[in-house]
């Protein structure tokens, strides 16, 4: 029997079943580095178009986590996939470098250190290196993962050149006008110390005071009314701001009903608020709000008059219909006081505390001064006396930063911002206002999932004006100088283009070391003295969302081309990176800096909850690479929606590994029954056969399906397809149905010859599907079947491309046999058949059978192929069983070397091994 085994072609391949991936892959990637394999895939020539994917940044502080290895390889799936399908690839990877989370580690740095560091430039400085070391840090991390991009030469936020680009930016926000000064109420973070935009403010839950509170009508007010006694009442949660009342907001044309005890609330809300005891149920009178605009009440809290007011803001469906309005603390109290010219009262301090103000205005009595808003809140509700109606807790909705997730507050100070309905010239020389421009160029831009499109318009349609001003150190300053004879920025040309040269040439540093006069041009030095400086720092995400004119647009198409073809990050970017990009595109060229917008969701635990070292449910990026490998990650990523959050555990990863190894374990399988083939074989034509033609046809199918969901990057249903190619056609029909010509035929035969082409076509396209997500894995597949680099003209994994396997194979159609699902359906009925008589003990494996079957269309050599038995025949009777056949024993001698019950002689070979050994 030995003598035997060793004439069968049991074929080998160097490609381990072992990926041993935490060893091997970090050694193809340190080659790819050295062998520069990014400039490979950006210098191809095979004239299928560019693509550019445009890199929102990640911050250059701390190590990965999991979020931005979901993030970065799905990008690198996409490029890749690109790049296979035979374009040039411009990908960019970037770092964010500047902003408050680097402040603060170093100054919790100096805090320890016991160091104070008052000089603004040795500040930066600290907080430049930081960010270089984190920078380097991630991007090694990045290469881990079989990352690839233009990581030799990254674009960060940081480098003179970028900071120059984003001032330019900004000139060109001032120069359409669009950029003013104004005091008015924004978010504040008392945590940071600085102001907010839109994007950095989260809302959860909070726990407020909700006070209904009496504010009494003077006297004139009430002769108006011809009453003795009314009071208006109001309902606000944030009692704290009562200081600042300036007037009552009540709704136009709405009736108002006055109780016996002299209560003045909205008529609609009357019952509701009676039912709770904040007003008596009995009415006297009744008045419409508008015959009670420009009465006043007197502010319980201080005594200072308070003007009654209509506004369009205020609702009917909860409080009394009488919104307290404090303009230096609400958005819309302030828009409605530039309406009726109403004092801005804003007595809070950077640290959310009361400040002097108080006292001089006769806000608050001084104990107030220095005392926390949140935490004086109970003494202004006990200060507040016969006033105070109803005090009750609830939880709401309220806004928090995102970065310390303490509660912010609105205050009133002098920032810089974005107008988004000031009307600008368009390039057609129509004017439209920003907020009109960038929901035209919504319409414009694809949305992967498409919910995203109306998830950014809704935000779009409802941001205020974006405040850019930050009271930080570490950015890019609000460069401007004011003049102080006019008290107006100068924003000539002149000196605006000479501090972004000061600024390419020696970094931004300059705004701080350098006085007026030296960072003036010598034109205007005479008059240094009538200028300042604004100390204001750019919100980062000004930073961010300009990447696109100083990566792609200012190296005018080296590293890509604006817009670019894609932008991919998580969902919070809609709020975010994607609304800053949008709207400075909007700005600088009348539309969206990107054609498609792809998102994902985040990561969670097996449980869906959100990771944190504090709940000990993090997932180590490094214990994973050394447990699975890169490729068992990438694979992950992939096989995951990653449109909704992803659930990470290691039985997720565990399971995953199991894909990896059907893939790889088939991909090995292929390459040793190829690998003693003829390579003069590769060329010519081949006499395939009908189990041929259907794997081919099925192969041609699933890669259609694959490239038609890669296409739209549903990669979870092309890897699906795929994997139920190689589980059921692939693995579960034909190789089984192949064993027996691909061991036991001579090497000359045609028929194995033919399917050895099949199985390098299937090996080749599951290389083309695999490529991009596990590179470091098909890269390995190449370099250990020289028949497949010769079959795909291709050195190495970034020769792939895809192939038309009929026009490889000289097929001119397949030529699939009209009944072979009938054949397939007496295969299942065998199998059964068979499985039943295993387990009963009658035979062993399907060779020690043969079959007769009723219908002589079916084509024996297939039946035998398929159903794996040593005869078949057709019966003489006709069979009324469907499908039907008739099994038994087979009616010769088990052969000792194929196994199979064809010998007409006990242990003697069949005639086909009998010819082959001949052969030998």
């Amino acid at each position: 029997m030995k003598e035997y085994k060793d004439t069968l072609n049991l074929n080998t391949t160097t490609f381990s079943m072992k990926g041993n991936l935490s060893v091997n892959e970090p050694k193809t990637y340190a080659k790819w580095q050295e062998q520069q394999a990014f400039k490979r895939m950006q210098n191809r020539k095979d004239n299928h178009g560019d693509f550019t994917l445009h890199d929102g940044p990640p911050y250059a502080n701390g190590h990965l986590h999991l979020g931005h290895v979901l993030n970065k390889i799905l990008k690198d799936i996409v490029v890749k996939r690109e790049y296979f399908k035979g374009k040039k690839i411009y990908y960019t990877p970037g770092w964010d470098c500047h902003g408050l989370p680097i402040e603060q580690q170093i100054l919790e740095q100096l805090e320890k250190e016991k160091t104070s560091l008052e000089n603004p430039t040795l500040f930066r400085e600290k907080c430049r290196d930081h960010a270089k070391k984190f920078l380097e840090i991630q991007k090694n991390e990045f290469l881990q993962l079989g990352v690839l991009g233009d990581f030799d030469d990254p674009y960060k936020t940081m480098d003179f050149k970028f900071e120059a680009s984003i001032y330019r930016a900004l000139v060109e926000v001032a120069k359409k006008g669009l950029l003013k000064e104004r005091h008015k109420p924004i978010y504040w973070s008392y945590a940071c110390e600085s102001a907010l935009a839109e994007a950095e403010v989260e809302y959860k839950m909070k726990k407020s005071p909700s006070i209904f509170v009496a504010f009494g009508l003077k006297k004139e007010s009430l002769e108006k009314l011809k009453v003795k006694k009314a009071s208006l009442v109001i309902w606000t949660t944030t009692p704290w701001t009562l200081y600042a009342n300036v007037a009552i907001a009540l709704k136009k044309d709405a009736i108002y009903a006055l109780t016996k005890k002299g209560y003045l609330v909205a008529k609609a809300l009357h019952e509701k608020l009676a039912a709770l005891g904040v007003v008596d149920s009995e009415i006297t009178h009744e008045f419409n709000a508008n015959d009670l605009e420009y009465l006043k009440v007197l502010n319980p809290l201080n005594q200072r008059d308070s003007l009654i007011t209509l506004g369009e803001h205020v609702g009917l469906e909860d409080g009394t219909g009488a919104v307290h309005t404090a303009p230096g603390h609400g958005e819309e109290d302030y828009y409605l006081g530039l309406r009726y010219n109403l004092e801005v009262l804003m007595s809070v301090d950077e640290k959310g505390c009361y400040d002097e103000s108080i006292i001089h205005n006769q806000l608050l009595d001084e104990s107030y001064l220095g005392e926390h808003v949140f935490k004086a809140q109970k003494r202004i509700i006990e200060q507040l006396g016969d006033s105070l109606l109803l005090e009750q807790e609830i939880e709401h909705s309220y806004p928090h930063c995102w970065r310390t997730h303490k509660p912010v507050i609105y205050r009133a100070t002098t920032q810089w911002f974005i107008l988004m309905d000031e009307p600008f010239i368009q390039n057609d020389g129509s004017q439209k206002t920003l907020r009109e421009v960038a929901l035209n160029a919504i319409e414009k831009v694809e949305f992967v999932p498409s919910s995203g499109k109306n998830r950014l318009k809704t935000m779009i349609e409802n941001r205020p004006d974006w405040c850019l001003s930050r009271q930080r150190k570490w950015g890019v300053p609000l460069a401007f100088f004011i003049d102080k004879r006019t008290n107006k920025p100068c924003f000539e040309s002149e000196v605006l283009e000479h501090t972004a040269k000061l600024f390419e040439e020696r970094g931004c540093d300059v705004w701080w070391e350098y006085s007026v006069k030296d960072l003036l041009p010598p034109s205007y030095q005479e008059n240094a003295t009538h200028y300042e400086k604004v100390m204001h720092i750019l919100d980062v995400w000004f930073d961010s969302g300009s990447t696109f004119k100083a990566v792609l647009e200012d190296y005018q198409g080296e590293k890509g081309q604006s817009p670019s073809d894609v932008v991919l990050e998580g969902s919070d970017q809609h709020r975010g990176w994607f609304q800053s990009s949008l709207l400075i595109g909007c700005i600088l060229n009348n539309q969206a800096p990107f054609k498609k917008v792809i998102t994902h969701g985040f990561i969670v635990d097996e449980k869906g909850e959100k990771m944190s070292k504090s709940k000990g449910n993090v997932v180590s990026l490094d214990k994973l690479l050394k447990t699975h490998g890169s490729d068992v990650v990438r694979l992950w990523v992939a096989f995951n929606d990653y449109q909704n959050d992803l659930r990470v555990s290691q039985t997720f990863f565990t399971q995953t590994e199991q894909h990896y190894k059907k893939f790889r374990n088939t991909l090995k399988f292929l390459l040793a029954n190829f690998s003693d083939m003829d390579l003069k074989n590769l060329e010519r034509s081949h006499n395939f056969s009908p189990l041929d033609h259907f794997i081919l046809e099925a192969l041609e199918a699933i890669s259609a399906g694959v490239n038609s969901a890669f296409e739209e990057h549903d990669f979870v249903k092309g890897l699906n397809i795929l994997m139920a190619f190689v589980t059921n056609e692939l693995s579960g029909i034909y190789l089984d149905a192949c064993k027996d010509s691909l061991y036991c035929d001579s090497k000359n035969n045609e028929k194995r010859q033919a399917i050895q082409m099949v199985l390098l076509a299937t090996a080749s396209k599951l290389c083309y599907f695999l490529a991009p997500i596990l590179t470091h894995t098909i890269e390995e597949v190449l370099e250990h079947s020289q028949a497949l680099r010769i079959f795909l003209q291709a050195k190495d994994v970034f020769d792939l491309k895809d192939i038309s396997v009929s026009e490889k194979l000289h097929l001119k159609e397949f030529k699939k046999p009209e009944n072979f699902e009938a054949v397939l359906a007496l295969r299942s009925a065998f199998n059964e058949e068979l499985d039943r008589l295993k387990k009963e003990g009658v035979i062993k494996n399907s060779l020690e059978c043969a079959i007769e079957v009723g219908e002589k269309a079916l084509c024996e050599n297939l039946v035998e192929e398929l159903l794996m038995v040593s005869f078949v025949g057709i019966a003489k009777e006709k069979l009324s069983e469907t499908p039907a056949f008739t099994l038994f024993k087979a009616p010769f001698y088990k052969c000792p070397r194929c196994w199979r019950f064809k010998s007409e002689l006990e242990n003697a070979p069949c005639k086909r091994c009998e010819q082959v050994l001949k052969e030998r």
